[in-house]
């Protein structure tokens, strides 16, 4: 019995290393393809190889604020690019991110010729990016608009008070950390909530009447919320121009004097892990070599992402998103 015991205390121990190993060969495969995806990569770190080209920078998904997109973006503003063509497919995001990105790009096109292209989407704050530019080109089936701000924030007090719990706070007057989420909203927090929403949404409102040259009486038909296709945008003087990336092209060279034939190159800003696709499967294939299967699937599975991305949204929202169905 003590020889069966000692044996099963061994086997214990090596597996325990073969798993400390395995786990230090995966994070150091995940590191060295991640160091080489950086340095592979054109433009991974915000950089621009071809002098004289035409950069190519996409905004995609949630929008919040970044220092390192402000700085890939400065950078690109002191580069040889010819022009700058930003494409955009996002729902929007915090009205702050939003408005931090607006003014870096608001910056580089008074040192380069640049021209908005909505692929998918540009609503709330990814309309207020758009806005950025002087001319907005979008596709006949693209979603722009939804001018508007939403301050969310889950109530829990009525699930409290079935469970029989309850909160108990001090604090130095009736409205500071109001709303909390655990007691019933009071009219005064929530007229202060809606002053910051409404002040917000003067804000953006002007922001649209100014960049895109509109009267009270055009501005009003576009701020109710909604998003408009791109055929109704046109209408609507929320875009300038129906067409893609060519179209983008030819209005540089037509309107901003840029040179034809000129390439049009990636440009990249600073990649966070969960947006590097490939990366992520390269670590995935690995986990599962190295018998971390149930690792590898939660990796693999970006709806998980993006239910965090969405958890980090604080503050006021300019953001857009259709109602899930049943």
């Amino acid at each position: 019995m003590s020889l069966d015991s000692d044996i099963i205390v061994d086997r214990r121990r090596i597996r325990r290393k073969l798993t400390f190993w395995r786990v230090m060969a995966a994070l150091i495969a995940i590191a060295a393809i991640a160091g080489f995806a950086m340095i592979a990569t054109p433009g991974a770190r915000g950089t621009f190889a071809s002098a004289g080209a035409i950069a190519r920078v996409q905004i995609d998904g949630l929008i919040r604020s970044d220092s390192e997109r402000t700085r890939a973006l400065e950078r690109l503003e002191n580069s040889q690019a010819a022009a700058v063509i930003v494409h955009i497919n996002s729902p929007g995001g915090t009205t702050a991110g939003s408005e931090q990105l607006y003014d870096s790009l608001t910056r580089l096109k008074a040192k380069k010729p640049m021209v908005v292209v909505v692929e998918g989407l540009a609503a709330s704050g990814g309309y207020i990016t758009a806005i950025a530019s002087d001319h907005i080109i979008a596709q006949q089936s693209s979603l722009v608009g939804s001018i508007g701000v939403l301050f969310q924030f889950p109530n829990f007090s009525e699930l409290l008070k079935t469970i029989g719990v309850k909160v108990e706070e001090v604090k130095s007057t009736p409205l500071k950390a109001a709303p909390n989420g655990f007691e019933p909203t009071s009219p005064e927090a929530r007229a202060a909530l809606d002053a910051l929403v409404k002040d917000s949404y003067a804000w953006f409102k002007d922001l649209v009447k100014q960049r895109r040259g509109m009267d009270d009486t055009q501005l009003e038909k576009v701020v109710d919320g909604r998003v408009f296709t791109g055929r109704q945008a046109i209408d609507l003087k929320l875009i300038d121009q129906l067409g893609d990336e060519k179209t983008a092209v030819a209005w540089l060279e037509q309107q901003k004097g840029v040179k034809k034939g000129l390439s049009v190159r990636d440009y990249k800003l600073e990649p966070r892990f969960g947006d590097l696709t490939f990366l992520k499967t390269a670590a995935s294939v690995t986990l599962e070599a190295l018998g971390f299967s149930s690792i590898a699937h939660q990796i693999e599975q970006t709806g998980v992402a993006q239910a965090v991305d969405r958890a980090g949204l604080d503050g006021m929202l300019a953001l857009w998103q259709p109602a899930a169905s049943n």
